[in-house]
């Protein structure tokens, strides 16, 4: 998923953070709208960006 997308996910939901899951349901991380948003409004960003490169991971 890249951010954008869960950026418009986050909104629908009314969320401010997700939590990334494996394909066995186990939690890999978690990513929040602060995040997100920073990232997107820097100078770095595209849009190809994904979750999987800014997550933080669950410990």
């Amino acid at each position: 998923m890249t951010v954008e997308v869960a950026l418009s996910l986050m909104a629908g939901a009314g969320v401010d953070h997700l939590v990334l899951c494996d394909g066995d349901d186990q939690s890999t991380g978690v990513v929040t709208l602060a995040v997100l948003t920073g990232l997107r409004d820097g100078p770095a960003y595209t849009d190809r960006i994904r979750l999987r490169d800014v997550l933080v991971p669950v410990r």
